[in-house]
């Protein structure tokens, strides 16, 4: 599995050491030093099976900066997905991406159904 996070969010840390506990396998990704790919974002969107707009970190500086809250009903899919990819603290943390499977954001009761 790949973990996608960012290291100072309590949210990841926790979601970290939920794999940790549980002993999963996974291979550690820092989004801010290494962004997904709008290829990436695509394929997990897709694979995701939620809203584009579960990818934003809505609460997030660059969001609120960019006044994403107004502007993302009127951007396209491909323009959502192409910003997405120019800054990874713009996209929602954490991303667990498995085998047939994609979470976004970490809720233990989802992430548990998925990997137990």
């Amino acid at each position: 599995m790949l973990f996608v996070c960012y290291p100072q969010c309590t949210t990841c840390k926790k979601a970290r050491a939920w794999l940790d506990q549980i002993g999963a396998a996974y291979t550690f990704r820092d989004i801010k030093l290494d962004n997904p790919s709008e290829t990436e974002l695509r394929q997990w969107y897709a694979a995701s099976g939620l809203p584009l707009k579960r990818f934003f970190n809505t609460s997030g500086l660059q969001y609120k900066a960019l006044a994403l809250k107004d502007k993302l009903s009127t951007m396209s899919e491909d323009e959502q997905l192409s910003l997405l990819a120019t800054d990874g603290m713009l996209v929602k943390r954490p991303i667990l991406v498995g085998d047939g499977f994609v979470l976004v954001g970490f809720k233990q009761d989802e992430w548990e159904s998925k990997l137990r």
